[in-house]
Parts: C-alpha cells; structure tokens; sequence
C-alpha cells in the first residue's frame, strides 16, 4: 500500500512553488489559519516601508552633479516650481514647471550656447530618488556612449529637484535642444521601490500632454537592462527625427538582440 502524502510533500510538489522562484509578485505565501503566515505579512510591512521611505528621500542632486564632474560632463542644478515635498505631492502642476531661478539659469545658458543641442538630457527625482541614485548615473554613461558615437550634440546634465516629467519639456525648450530625454523615479511598487523611467519627447515644448512622450519603464538590475532601455531609445530617437515625431504615433519597434551573444537581432520570442 502506498503512504500517505503529507502536506509538506505537497507544497513542495506544487506547481505554484515552482512559479514562485520566477517571479517576485506575491503568490504562493501560504496560510497560517485563515491568515497568511508571520514571515508573509512582515515581508509585505518592510516592502511597503521601502517604498514610502523611496517616496520621501530627498534627491542628492550635488552628489550626483559631482560624479557627472568626475567623468567630464557638465550639469546643471535645478529646481522645480514646488518650494519642498509636501508641495510636490500635493501639486503636481507645479513639479511640471521650473522656478524662476531656475528658468533664468536656463536662459542665459542659451544666451551662451545659442546654437542649442541635439539632445537635452534630464534627470528628476519623481516619485523615487532611491531609483536615480542606484540607476540614473549608469544610465546616463550608457546613453551618453551611444550618442557620442553616432555624433549627437549633447547638452549639460539638467539635474530637477521636486521634478515631475514634463519639467523636462521646459528645459529642453530653453536650452533650445531638438530632443529630450528625462530620467525620473517611477512610483514605488511593493517590489520595486528603485524602478527608473525614461521619457522621450521630440520637438518637446512646455504644454505637451503624454501624447507626445515615448516612455520605457522598469529600468533597474532586476528590470529591463541598461544596454536593453539604451538600444530602445536610439531606435526612438533615430526614427522621430526621421518621422519628425514622438508619442503615440511612434511605436517601439525595436529588434531586441538576441540572448546568449549570437550576434544578431531579431525577437527572442520568435526563436
């Protein structure tokens, strides 16, 4: 006669154990009664901490000025109309407009430089400075390596405290630049408190709605790779000045490079 399963030997034979090593989405956590287990509900209390903690951090744009200054790259220290977090959160028109200073900055910038750039390039704390501070400076070597490679004329680092996306499309306006790239703190999710989004816009002007924006999102080691969201972009970019738009009408058809380094292109999911 065969003996009995156990419970154990059932769960360690469930198919959702196995799900459960592929993802990190809350499933398969068990029970405890008709609750979830002690582990399971403190793991949920540490990641929603984490993720209102990313919210409040403040943006260590001095910090980040001065690696840009290690590597020989000029930037730009900013602020956003919001005076602090609170005004930030409770008004977001305001993170999507430069203060005054900040736009005067700008402008005589342009008074300096009056033949503009290719590519303004933008970094905002958003909703999570803890995703500039671990993603934006690896980003920006990767974004910066493939432009200067295909001769696209750089403008200096705008570094937006109190930032939202389209603070991007004033600076990008007066800096005079063709094109505009904004990397920005996404909302925290309960697993991904460090995501990095970026934003593209071509011909970006202030008052442009989201319908003009091309956005790759979950850029972070556990997410979509620096080289990945880097291939995107210039596919974006290569084909808005060849179409002389962006936004909704300009899909990401990008080949993603195959895995394994064969060396070509083409959709993985294809094989």
């Amino acid at each position: 006669m065969d003996k009995p399963t156990t419970d154990n030997q059932n769960r360690n034979q469930s198919p959702w154990r196995q799900l459960r090593n592929l993802t990190s989405a809350r499933i398969a956590l068990g029970r405890a009664g008709t609750s979830m287990p002690t582990a399971a509900q403190l793991e949920f209390q540490y990641a929603h901490a984490q993720a209102r903690d990313a919210v409040h951090l403040p943006f260590d744009h001095a910090g980040l000025s001065a690696q840009l200054a290690e590597h020989g790259r000029d930037s730009l220290l900013l602020h956003s109309a919001a005076s602090d977090r609170h005004s930030y959160l409770q008004r977001p028109d305001l993170g999507r407009r430069l203060d005054d200073e900040s736009a005067q900055l700008l402008n005589q910038h342009r008074a300096d430089n009056p033949a503009g750039y290719d590519l303004a390039i933008v970094v905002a704390d958003g909703l999570s400075a803890l995703a500039v501070h671990r993603n934006a400076m690896p980003m920006l070597k990767h974004i910066e390596e493939q432009a200067l490679a295909e001769g696209w004329n750089l403008s200096p680092v705008a570094l937006v405290s109190q930032g939202r996306v389209a603070v991007a499309d004033e600076v990008a306006e007066r800096l005079g630049a063709r094109m505009v790239v904004v990397l920005i703190g996404e909302r925290p999710g309960l697993s991904s408190p460090d995501s990095l989004g970026l934003y593209f816009t071509y011909a970006p002007k202030v008052g442009l709605t989201d319908a003009y924006r091309n956005c790759i999102s979950n850029i972070r080691l556990e997410g979509l790779s620096y080289p990945m969201a880097r291939h995107r972009l210039f596919y974006l970019m290569r084909e808005a000045c060849r179409r002389q738009l962006s936004g909704v009408n300009l899909k990401d058809d990008a080949e993603e490079p195959l895995l394994a380094g064969a060396g070509k292109s083409g959709n993985f999911l294809l094989g």
